[in-house]
């Protein structure tokens, strides 16, 4: 049975949306005699048309992450937002940067491939960024001829 026009005059009495109107199905009868706003209005008064409560945006979620936000919780390198150095700070990039090139040029002194002034020269020169990446230094090393030949 089609009630739109009811639904339709039901709604403006109410002041409510369409969608917030509701018909108890056991009036529907009564409901399609309905014809005027005042039939609407009588009604409602007996219950046969009631609105809906009014849906919002729940905050549940929303209230659990702050929770676990104020226990430290979350708060990890992949929920961070912003610059690079809010996602991995200066000196934190910076040793994962020099210490592998140290170890490299600590290999090549014991294994005798560099000289210990070249170790020494080579190491400065890191602590000073003159190297990208370990690969840099590598080549750096081939390009001067540094390495110790036998």
């Amino acid at each position: 049975m089609k009630l739109s026009t009811q639904k339709r005059l039901a709604a403006q009495v109410m002041k409510v949306g369409r969608s917030r109107v509701w018909i108890d199905p056991e009036f529907i009868d009564e409901v399609s005699l309905a014809i005027t706003k005042e039939d609407i209005r009588r009604l409602i008064d007996e219950g046969a048309i009631q609105r809906h409560q009014k849906k919002g945006v729940s905050r549940g979620r929303a209230r659990y992450v702050m929770r676990q936000k104020r226990k430290g919780q979350r708060k990890g390198p992949g929920h961070r937002k912003g610059k690079a150095t809010a996602k991995l700070s200066g000196k934190e990039r910076w040793m994962r940067k020099i210490r592998p090139m140290r170890h490299e040029l600590r290999r090549l002194r014991d294994e005798g491939r560099i000289t210990r002034s070249t170790y020494r020269e080579l190491y400065l020169k890191a602590k000073g960024n003159a190297f990208r990446n370990t690969a840099h230094l590598k080549t750096y090393i081939a390009e001067h001829k540094l390495e110790v030949s036998k």
